[in-house]
């Protein structure tokens, strides 16, 4: 997202409400002044006939994500394991039940390629097992080991510890609309694109 590629904000007062809603602005208010603020900011200037709300939000969302993903990553890199390979973990767990490669890739937005690389290494590692569908030989199931479930149950207490201290700026109720909000675009978007989740 173009948004999210610009330098730190140092704007004065006067240019915190650039991200307001005046001005095509959608996510900006008064008083706010953030990366991506300074980023609108620019492009206003190069381009001031564009509209540039969509950035305000879309720009957010993914420095948000970024920043958060960045800290929850750290418990991942102190056990040895990158975010996707986490991702799949959590899948088998979640679900609590075996999956099979190309249902672990849906479950995780995954191409095959790049579930089967993964599940070499955790397999490897003793997190995974594999066993052998009866009737198809090219099929396999796959589940946690109890080093498997130990990790992801060690892990996930600390994380959402970070996510919750993360969102304690907001109140409650803030948090339930912002919450509301995020669940209104997901649900709108996996509907475009359904068609992944067959």
């Amino acid at each position: 997202m173009t948004a999210t590629s610009g330098r730190p904000a140092a704007g004065s007062d006067a240019d915190r409400g650039a991200g307001g809603r005046g001005g095509g602005g959608a996510g900006g208010g008064a008083g706010r002044d953030d990366t991506v603020a300074a980023v609108v900011r620019q492009w206003r200037s190069v381009h001031p006939a564009l509209d540039t709300g969509p950035m305000e939000v879309i720009g957010r969302i993914n420095r948000c994500a970024a920043l958060l993903q960045q800290a929850e990553d750290a418990p991942l890199r102190r056990a040895g394991l990158s975010r996707p390979e986490f991702d799949l973990l959590g899948a088998l767990r979640r679900t609590g039940h075996e999956l099979t490669p190309s249902e672990l890739a849906k479950e995780t937005f995954s191409s095959g390629a790049a579930v089967t690389k993964r599940l070499k290494q955790l397999t490897e590692r003793g997190l995974v097992e594999r066993r052998g569908d009866a009737r198809d030989r090219r099929v396999a199931h796959l589940r946690l080991t109890d080093a498997g479930r130990d990790l992801v149950d060690g892990i996930l207490p600390e994380q959402l510890a970070y996510e919750t201290a993360v969102l304690s700026v907001l109140a409650p109720e803030g948090q339930g609309e912002l919450a509301g909000l995020l669940a209104e675009l997901l649900g709108r978007l996996e509907g475009r694109t359904g068609a992944l989740r067959v």
